[in-house]
């Protein structure tokens, strides 16, 4: 089931985010050149003062098991999935735009909370 995510939305330019060190732990989000969701605790240091580093909680997801969710994926994907890990990939799954973090232990499925109930209606 997807629950609401409770994150960091950081808007700032390419460089500083190309350069920000991250909190331990935490997962990144690099939704734009600009634009990055970050998920985990702690300080997070930009080399830029006009940044917005602001709450956001207009994300839902959740974890799957690697092998259910790549067979789900390949199912309901126009588009190719990334071959090394860990990686994110976002685009349309099962018709509705999802961002998905692979890694070796898990896929991390993530939506727009407002299609979070559609998008669990066409999940395994």
């Amino acid at each position: 089931m997807l629950e609401r995510l409770e994150g960091l939305r950081i808007i700032a330019n390419a460089q500083a985010l190309d350069a920000a060190v991250w909190p331990n732990g935490s997962r990144v989000f690099r939704l734009a050149a600009d634009d990055v969701f970050l998920l985990g605790d702690g300080e997070v240091h930009l080399d830029d003062p006009h940044a917005i580093v602001e709450l956001e909680t207009g994300f839902s997801g959740m974890s799957m098991e690697p092998a259910a969710a790549l067979d789900w994926l390949e199912s309901t994907c126009e588009w190719e999935l990334p071959g090394q890990r860990p990686a994110f990939a976002q685009g349309a799954v099962a018709g509705l735009a999802v961002k998905l973090w692979f890694d070796e232990t898990e896929v991390f499925v993530m939506t727009a909370s407002a299609l979070a109930a559609e998008l669990e209606e066409r999940m395994p």
